[in-house]
């Protein structure tokens, strides 16, 4: 078995396309400290260019993904400069096994957001 990574992407359901230039952050989390790891931003595809994770720091244990969306949809003409009801949108899951591949993706729209695990 190859060596595991975390990768992520997101998509636009509202306009039913890749979202891009989405930040997004990656926190290691251990009790109530968060430890920031990685940071990037979506490309055209709505993908990351290299895993937010990978190689001899993709270990077990607590991670947090955040995503900031809403700079996204203002940015795309579907949310104004008010409060959003979707902001950051934080997403936490465990990884449980470092020699899979972990693929956390986010679908949203100015008022819903799903996830699940990918391949």
């Amino acid at each position: 078995m190859g060596e595991g990574r975390l990768t992520t992407h997101v998509l636009d359901t509202a306009r039913g396309c890749p979202a891009a230039g989405v930040k997004i952050a990656l926190y290691r989390v251990s009790g109530n400290s968060h430890r920031k790891i990685a940071e990037t931003a979506t490309n055209a595809d709505g993908r990351t260019e290299a895993p937010m994770l990978a190689g001899k720091g993709f270990a077990a244990g607590s991670y947090e993904l955040v995503f900031f969306a809403g700079d996204y949809l203002r940015a795309s003409g579907q949310a104004g400069e008010g409060v959003l009801f979707l902001d950051q949108i934080p997403i936490r899951f465990g990884i449980s096994d470092a020699a899979q591949h972990y693929h956390v993706p986010l679908l949203i729209s100015p008022f819903a957001y799903s996830t699940y695990r990918g391949s």
